[in-house]
């Protein structure tokens, strides 16, 4: 009778446990958006993770913006390709000096509240800037100091943001998170420059013919406003962490001292020699490839002349490229050959960065940095999502930290190194040299680390 009574019940799904990761008002994607659009943005059925990635978009928007407006002010004060890298040193000699003391803070401390200390800084930081713009009193040496400041910030909040993804979502939603972190940050990279551009030109000639003012001091005046708009929009990314729900705080080892849990993340680094790879992937690309950024305002001043809107439309062109690189590994889910993908990735970025050095036509140029954006951040996100796999938990923080530190510790000397070639020898060159290296480079993991080509 028993067995009839079990027969006639309704059959019962197994009861699923909740993943502790995920909290508990997660809302699944609609499905009315299409199988394919689910899949790439399933990541954002997590409520904190969306309200992460949208505070992410308001403010790396604002983040682009200033890039693009310091680097002009600081040609517009200078017209010297070394006093622009000379600010890049200076912005990111304090990633290289404290992001691995930023990772053993990611892995002690509250990531969440590490964040939200971290932006309220960087908007203080992005306050004084634009005040001493907007009240005329701006020098070079202010810049190059605020520039170490938000250095400084940033290596503490690189890597405890960074690390942060992994509290936001639930296990498998992890690469997708990361993708679409890196969706924000390029789609930003295209809307911000535009912004600036557009602010910098049309702002500042408004400006100049309503109130009879100085070029240049127009101009001025325009970078301040985008300053300024920099420091609003990190209230995004703050009103976003205070709204998250709170989770327990789970603290490591903090008995062990900051040097052996240093030594303990390079140890692990340097025994692995697929992390060795990706890491000196990412070192050799930033110090000769991304540095490109340093001389970029003297390609659109004097090379191929195209003045401040043509500045921004070369960042928002990199910008394109790299979100439409990123949406495709967002869309790829759990893809089975990363690292062959990385590795084309690794040899398209310099073959357009030598284009890019070689072109004196505006839209070639605009082609390839497109070209050279999309090969970048297909190696990046790809060495971040390989590094995510392969390392433990407990080591997550520092060797993101070494991550941070190969993409932006290393910023400081090709700043140094494009910003003193093109001084002597012209940016055309410096840049056709970066990239050489970073191809030679390329053929040499190729040849040197045959596995990491293979890598799921």
């Amino acid at each position: 009778m028993s067995t009839q009574l079990t027969q006639e019940e309704p059959p019962h799904k197994a009861e699923q446990k909740p993943d502790p990761l995920v909290p508990a008002n997660s809302v699944q994607v609609p499905g009315l958006a299409g199988a394919r659009l689910a899949k790439t943005f399933r990541a954002l059925r997590h409520r904190n993770y969306r309200l992460f990635w949208t505070g992410q978009l308001v403010s790396l928007t604002g983040t682009w913006m200033q890039s693009v407006a310091q680097g002009w002010l600081v040609y517009l004060l200078t017209k010297s390709a070394l006093s622009l890298g000379v600010v890049s040193f200076a912005q990111f000699l304090p990633v290289l000096l404290f992001t691995l003391l930023g990772g053993v803070a990611a892995d002690r401390f509250d990531r969440q509240r590490l964040v939200i200390f971290t932006q309220s800084a960087s908007l203080v930081q992005a306050a004084i800037l634009a005040t001493l713009t907007l009240t005329g009193v701006i020098h070079v040496w202010h810049i190059i100091a605020l520039a170490f400041l938000l250095g400084t910030i940033n290596a503490l909040d690189t890597p405890a943001r960074q690390s942060l993804i992994h509290e936001l979502v639930s296990k498998e939603d992890l690469m997708n998170a990361i993708a679409l972190n890196s969706t924000a940050f390029n789609s930003t990279r295209i809307v911000g420059p535009a912004i600036a551009g557009t602010l910098l030109g049309a702002l500042s000639a408004w400006v100049h013919s309503q109130f009879a003012i100085e070029t240049d001091t127009a101009t001025r005046i325009a970078v301040g406003v985008c300053f300024a708009l920099n420091a609003l929009s990190y209230l995004g990314v703050i009103v976003g962490l205070l709204l998250m729900e709170r989770h327990p705080h789970r603290k490591n080892n903090t008995h062990e001292s900051v040097w052996r849990s240093l030594w303990a993340g390079l140890s692990y680094a340097r025994r692995d020699s697929r992390v060795l790879a990706l890491l000196s992937l990412m070192g050799v690309s930033s110090v000769f490839g991304f540095s490109y950024m340093t001389v970029l305002p003297l390609y659109a001043g004097e090379i191929l002349r195209v003045g401040p809107q043509g500045y921004g439309l070369l960042m928002a062109a990199a910008g394109l490229g790299a979100l439409s690189g990123a949406l495709l590994l967002a869309s790829l889910g759990n893809y089975q050959r990363k690292g062959f993908l990385l590795t084309i990735g690794n040899f398209v970025f310099p073959v357009m960065l030598l284009v890019f050095a070689q072109s004196k036509i505006f839209a070639l140029s605009l082609i390839a940095l497109v070209g050279f954006g999309w090969g970048l951040i297909t190696q990046n996100a790809l060495t971040n999502t390989l590094l995510q796999t392969i390392v433990p938990g407990e080591l997550r923080g520092r060797i993101l930290s070494l991550y941070t530190l190969m993409f932006m510790g290393m910023l400081p000397f090709g700043s140094l190194q494009i910003g003193a070639l093109a001084e002597k020898l012209g940016a055309p060159v410096a840049l056709t040299i970066g990239a050489t290296i970073c191809l030679g480079f390329g053929l040499f993991v190729w040849w040197r680390w045959p596995h990491v080509r293979r890598l799921p």
